[in-house]
């Protein structure tokens, strides 16, 4: 065995989940690490020194697949398992390949009859379940994210520029606002009351989609809190992330990011659970998390994923969530 061929398409989050399969294999057999992925998401993993190379397709999977057939596999290690993957499996007949158990009927059944048969284990140590044929075990050593240097963000400067004089701008929260569905998201005025309770600066991290968001929430929540939705690219937010005291987010990737880059976090839950198996991963003996949801509710989960607006209408999940314990006042 002397090349192996990853395959996780998207998200964010889910990339930086699959890091611990890529670092175990890498060190504890020392083949060659291939990873394809989408474009899109090619600077998560562009730094990382256990990938040997990482391939990556705009729209669809045809685009690669001649190259990715001369290249001569020993394995296929498929962590996305859904029919693109398949597709890429199939073009490599003949190549040994493990796939990841999505435990799709599992949160089928707690999304829609709320009965819970989901394993209590993290999604992180059913990804190394997958290589387990390989002989490869988890190390224990957490996720991993690195940070290309052109990408670092000299913190102190950025917010010192953006600050009122006289504030210093060291320590500060970073609060990733954004996710990828609103019923994810705290409401805009949750999040105002939320940084109007922290007593140093904060950064709003998201992408270009929170611009707006964040401009209004930093207008209305006082001159400590800088707007940075929109202004930085993943790896330079990555690096604000590095940099902050603390952290507060939403389930979406930069929470992965930052548990990765080991930091205190607090992790905002609405439509999803904890129970899905996705919450901040750290190494053996180290949890610097606090989960912060809503607990008892009929209605949740709604969604394995999420929506553009409550399907009850009444967003509780969200609505009732304490500010004071998200600003660790609580």
């Amino acid at each position: 065995m002397k090349k192996i061929l990853i395959i996780r398409f998207s998200s964010i989050g889910d990339i930086v989940l699959t890091t611990p399969v890529v670092r175990c294999l890498k060190k504890q057999t020392g083949v060659e690490v291939h990873y394809l992925t989408k474009q899109a998401f090619q600077a998560v993993l562009a730094a990382n020194p256990y990938i040997d190379k990482v391939w990556t397709f705009r729209k669809e999977v045809t685009e690669v697949l001649p190259q990715l057939r001369a290249e001569g596999f020993d394995v296929v290690i498929d962590l996305h398992r859904n029919l693109r993957s398949l597709r890429v499996r199939m073009a490599l007949w003949g190549v040994r390949s493990y796939a990841f158990n999505k435990l799709n009927f599992e949160k089928w059944l707690m999304v829609n009859w709320k009965i819970n048969r989901l394993p209590d284990r993290h999604i992180v140590d059913r990804y190394l379940d997958t290589v387990r044929p390989l002989n490869v075990v988890n190390d224990g050593a957490g996720l991993d994210y690195f940070i290309p240097a052109e990408d670092e963000v000299d913190a102190a400067n950025f917010l010192q520029a953006r600050l009122p004089a006289g504030l210093p701008p060291l320590p500060y929260t970073a609060f990733v606002t954004g996710a990828a569905h609103a019923t994810k998201r705290l409401p805009e005025a949750k999040i105002i009351a939320v940084c109007r309770l922290l007593q140093q600066p904060v950064v709003l991290l998201g992408g270009p989609d929170e611009a707006e968001s964040g401009a209004r929430i930093a207008s209305a929540a006082g001159l400590h809190v800088v707007n940075a939705c929109g202004a930085l690219k993943l790896n330079q937010s990555a690096s604000m992330v590095r940099q902050a005291a603390r952290v507060i987010s939403h389930d979406t990737g930069l929470m992965h990011i930052a548990a990765a880059l080991g930091k205190d976090l607090v992790s905002i839950w609405g439509n999803t659970i904890p129970a899905f198996g996705m919450v901040p991963y750290y190494p053996v003996g180290v949890n610097r998390n606090t989960s912060v949801e809503v607990l008892g509710l009929s209605c949740r989960p709604c969604s394995k994923i999420g929506f553009a607006e409550c399907p009850k209408g009444h967003f509780r999940c969200m609505q009732e969530i304490s500010e004071a314990e998200v600003a660790g006042i609580g």
